[in-house]
């Protein structure tokens, strides 16, 4: 991984950076979660109120425990097998992780068959793709955006 480094960076301080970045004072992880489509703006709104800006919303279909259904379109029956829902992505350190799911939970919960899925996984290590560095700042999205 080194060798493809930008020019400019001694392998030592890459390899040490990136040793940081893995181990961390506070480790890093990466939150996932599958929501209604008509959370997002609640789940955002929570979101902000405890410090997280910075995120990745994928629209995505999928099926869990929620049943397929049918319809009927120009006379035409049809089966909906997959539902259409939203991915959430954001990498924090490991101190906001709890307060994150729960707020997650509280904005997107329904109580019904198809409210989605939290996945929370490691990350081992994160790069900057302007500069090619490791990238240990995952925490200053929240301090540089916080006055929006």
């Amino acid at each position: 991984m080194a060798g493809r480094l930008k020019e400019g960076i001694g392998r030592r301080t890459a390899c040490m950076n990136i040793r940081k970045v893995a181990r961390g004072a506070n480790g890093v992880k990466k939150i996932e979660a599958i929501i209604r489509p008509e959370k997002l703006q609640e789940v955002i709104a929570k979101l902000q109120e405890v410090g997280i800006f910075g995120f990745t919303v994928i629209q995505v279909q999928g099926r869990g425990q929620q049943r397929s259904s049918s319809g009927v379109y120009r006379g035409h029956a049809y089966q909906i097998s997959l539902h259409p829902k939203l991915k959430l992505e954001m990498v924090v350190s490991d101190g906001y992780v709890p307060r994150a799911v729960e707020v997650i939970v509280e904005a997107a919960q329904t109580g019904e068959a198809g409210d989605g899925k939290i996945f929370v996984l490691p990350v081992l290590e994160a790069y900057n793709i302007r500069t090619g560095r490791p990238d240990d700042s995952i925490d200053d999205i929240r301090s540089s955006n916080s006055s929006m």
